[in-house]
């Protein structure tokens, strides 16, 4: 009788698609993922709202069989190509302020709380291939210029209320060079992602 009861579903939370994400970008760096597989993968992770919905997109790659056998939240991101020189996670405050702030090689989260403020935030160091860093930046009547290098994509997955970001054409890679995530609440604000170099222009 218990085999007849079907299986109950697991709502995915940011740690479990944080974690498809790096598996994604490794599979890519070794050549297994063209960049429109890379994004198509990404996009679909970032979408799922179960963790079963994410067997399919890491069951063919090496990289992903933990993931694929349903361990997608117990299983640590491994280390990236570029050595972890900073802690893997930052959190600051700008409040009617702003500075330059530099996220360092090793670094996968950084949360802001920015109110009538916003920072520089050079992301050049911290990318690669392979590598993807989270920025979780919650603005109220603020905004951040986020730099990045060539070869990053940006993917925006903000919560905007008469809001909104602004990645410049420039800015916005095809994934070869890393993944930002764009993250957080944003009230009449929004962030502008450029790409590094454009803040001298």
């Amino acid at each position: 009788m218990s085999d007849m009861v079907p299986r109950k579903r697991l709502r995915a939370g940011d740690a479990d698609r944080d974690a498809v994400l790096e598996v994604l970008q490794r599979a890519h760096g070794e050549g297994r993922l063209s960049i429109e597989e890379l994004g198509e993968r990404q996009d679909r992770a970032l979408e799922a709202r179960y963790t079963d919905q994410f067997d399919e997109l890491v069951e063919d790659l090496p990289e992903g069989h933990e993931l694929a056998a349903g361990s997608a939240s117990r299983v640590a991101p491994r280390p990236t190509s570029l050595p972890a020189t900073g802690p893997a996670e930052r959190t600051s405050f700008s409040i009617m302020s702003g500075r330059d702030v530099v996220i360092e090689p090793g670094t996968r989260h950084y949360l802001n709380f920015a109110w009538w403020g916003g920072d520089n935030i050079d992301l050049t160091q911290a990318m690669g291939p392979g590598v993807v860093v989270t920025l979780e930046l919650h603005a109220i009547m603020a905004g951040h210029d986020i730099y990045v290098p060539e070869g990053v994509r940006v993917m925006d997955d903000s919560l905007a209320i008469m809001a909104g970001n602004d990645v410049d054409r420039q800015a916005q890679g095809d994934g070869s060079n890393g993944t930002v995530i764009l993250k957080g609440f944003l009230w009449w604000a929004g962030h502008s992602v450029k790409l590094r170099g454009s803040r001298d222009r």
